[in-house]
């Protein structure tokens, strides 16, 4: 069963990432990629929509990080999974995000 736990931290570290970027654009008034865009995940979103959803993630992070299981931060099964959670939603978010915003080549074209 220890593996579903470090499955639930992996999958919180993954909204962790994603709130991130929802929850700082929005802050900053700026639109951002979104489910709830038109078309999906490509148009872009109110600044205010983009807050609501990256707190609604950070919300599912903490549900899946914090309240199943026993998260320990000093367990290295449990910070491993949510790391690789983060690293791979990072990755993931800035090779599609970063083809709307010039991210994905060197020079920025």
């Amino acid at each position: 069963m220890d593996w579903l736990h470090d499955l639930s931290y992996l999958f919180g570290g993954a909204f962790l990432a994603n709130a991130i970027p929802h929850f700082v654009s929005g802050t900053m008034g700026r639109p951002f990629q979104s489910p709830f865009a038109k078309p999906s995940g490509r148009g872009l979103s109110s600044s205010t929509v983009n807050v609501l959803w990256g707190f609604a993630n950070f919300v599912f992070a903490y549900l899946l990080i914090a309240r199943v299981g026993n998260f320990d931060v000093h367990a290295a099964d449990h910070v491993v999974a949510v790391g690789v959670g983060v690293l791979l939603m990072g990755v993931i978010a800035a090779r599609a995000f970063g083809r709307f915003h010039g991210g994905n080549s060197p020079t920025g074209a």
